[in-house]
């Protein structure tokens, strides 16, 4: 196999067969290519696509260029849930311990954030303790005793995607139809799972933001999905705004644990970890329909079942075990706040949701280069959703910065981000299509 000759190949536009695709990837895997090899193969691929059998190749290469999870001993159905990203969007935290405490076994692989989305596992790190990658004994334990745990992937699961992960967040490559499919199900496929919903977005903070090129992903993922073996279903949902009312790391777990603590009813974020966690339910055989799965998703979170299971996750994988309760003894704060005020009265009508997610970057929250350290304090919070009537002077967000400099820069942007009108507007549904 010479690398260059298949990216060559790939760069004019030809199909690859899955035997050169298994042997670059395996090279991927294995550390002899080079990163400029990684980033050109991406960046053909961006430009000339890949035909479903292409996709399907690249999928499977990845998945099984590590080990693959078994769950033998668990008698719960084994389920997940993915997003292509957004900002704001912290569904997975939450969602993950409510489908538990339904009765799935939900063993979550996630990522770092990507552009200017954010990444569940940086949220999570915001944790003091919390092991984003354990050994394979511990995540099975958390799994079958905790019912879910969510953490990164290990050097011995899809390394492949793990190497061309970190180089398409640096390449701009990373809104690619087949390469987002093969990362997110190689993933999932390594993971043994039985289940899969996936959440793709849509929106000016999305990384489809077309609903054409939404719905076409869409149906790439769940057709290679199925076609593996894994129930899957996907469900579209707008991000032409921060799906929480908070874009950040640490700002972010507040949220969650505020929603886990009935704090956060009648939102958006509300409806979408509803409609996912019944379809959750639906597709692995717990619910009948999606009216009864939503039922008994109100009642894991109203009963305080899915807090208690978000706990002892926590604690099992280093965690305080008593982060619930006392949020404000582990969860740093940054050390400059400012609110960020409506510069004249009227409605919310439409934010550049991108800007929030970039802006979170320049505050320190997220990564320009792989090797990035980044500032879990900062971000923003408070932030009021699309719709809400305001007046002049009245705050719209609340700025979390490393110093007062910072925060007066990005309360600038923030504002800049908004546009706000003299009638009230139309806005989309928070779900639009079923596929």
């Amino acid at each position: 196999m010479i690398p260059q000759e298949i990216i060559r190949r790939k760069r004019d536009g030809d199909e690859l067969d899955p035997d050169d695709i298994r042997s670059f990837i395996a090279a991927l895997a294995a550390g002899q290519l080079s990163e400029g090899q990684i980033g050109a193969f991406a960046m053909s691929v961006w430009f000339k696509g890949m035909s479903r059998a292409e996709t399907v190749a690249l999928t499977l290469a990845m998945a099984d260029s590590g080990d693959r999870l078994q769950w033998a001993d668990i008698d719960r159905p084994i389920a997940d849930k993915h997003s292509t990203g957004g900002v704001g969007d912290n569904v997975s935290l939450m969602l993950a311990p409510i489908a538990a405490a339904c009765g799935l076994a939900v063993p979550m692989i996630s990522g770092r954030g990507l552009g200017h989305t954010g990444g569940t596992l940086d949220k999570l790190e915001s944790i003091p303790g919390y092991m984003i990658t354990p050994d394979a004994n511990l995540f099975h334990k958390v799994v079958r005793e905790a019912g879910c745990a969510i953490i990164g992937q290990t050097g011995a699961l899809a390394p492949a995607d793990g190497r061309l992960y970190a180089v398409r967040d640096v390449t701009a490559t990373v809104d690619s139809i087949p390469l987002i499919t093969a990362s997110i199900l190689s993933k999932k496929l390594a993971a043994g799972l039985q289940t899969l919903v996936l959440d793709v977005k849509v929106g000016n903070g999305a990384f489809m933001a077309d609903r054409a090129q939404a719905e076409i992903l869409a149906q790439s993922l769940v057709e290679v999905a199925n076609g593996a073996g894994v129930k899957t279903s996907a469900l579209i949902t707008d991000m032409n705004q921060p799906l929480a009312d908070a874009a950040g790391n640490a700002v972010e777990m507040r949220n969650c644990l505020d929603f886990l603590a009935g704090r956060k009813a009648d939102t958006r974020l509300e409806t979408v970890i509803l409609a996912f966690a019944a379809e959750m339910l639906v597709k692995s055989g717990i619910a009948p329909s999606p009216d009864e799965g939503e039922g008994m998703a109100r009642k894991a979170l109203s009963s305080g079942q899915a807090a208690e299971v978000f706990a002892r996750m926590v604690s099992m994988l280093g965690g305080p075990a008593d982060l619930i309760e006392n949020p404000g003894k582990y969860l740093a704060r940054a050390p400059a706040e400012k609110p960020v005020l409506a510069p004249r009265s009227g409605w919310l009508a439409a934010c550049n949701a991108r800007g929030i997610g970039i802006s979170v970057i320049d505050l320190g929250g997220g990564r320009r280069h792989p090797a990035d350290r980044i500032d879990h304090r900062v971000g923003f919070s408070e932030l009021l959703p699309l719709g809400t009537r305001v007046s002049a002077g009245e705050p719209i967000a609340l700025v979390h910065a490393a110093d007062e400099a910072a925060a007066e820069r990005a309360a600038a942007a923030l504002a800049a981000h908004y546009r706000i009108t003299k009638e009230k507007p139309e806005l989309p549904p928070v779900i639009s299509t079923r596929i």
